[in-house]
């Protein structure tokens, strides 16, 4: 259980990354479709990073543990790998067919944008 709660929290971690690595695209002008590629792009090597680093962990607990902590490494490492699939390659597969197909894309379903310079809102729905 604890370590299916580690891999959910390394998931949802990876897309809060990419969600604001989009909105940060937003923000400084960026076009919608620009700005999700962009946000992808710049979110893989941050999620790359923070998930070889608790595999790596995952592989010393594997390679170095018994009983239990053998099989909460298991667990933990086949999350990972199968999380960042998912966090990346699912999703980005998912958001270009939804946001790909369409020529013009006006705005992004992200919520609001701020932008700090201006101090205004800009809503991108």
């Amino acid at each position: 259980m604890a370590a299916m709660a580690l891999v959910l929290g390394m998931a949802i971690d990876a897309n809060v990354l990419i969600n604001e690595r989009v909105r940060e695209e937003l923000r400084n002008g960026a076009s919608p479709q620009a700005a999700i590629h962009a946000g992808y792009d710049r979110a893989w090597a941050t999620i790359i990073d923070s998930n070889v680093t608790t595999l790596i962990a995952g592989l010393a607990l594997l390679a170095f543990g018994s009983g239990p902590v053998r099989g909460f490494a298991v667990v933990h490492c086949l999350g990972i790998l199968t999380s960042m699939f998912s966090g990346v390659f699912f999703s980005r597969g998912v958001v270009n067919l939804w946001y790909g197909r369409q020529k013009k894309l006006k705005g992004v379903s992200i919520g609001t944008v701020w932008r700090p310079d201006s101090g205004n809102q800009v809503s991108t729905s």
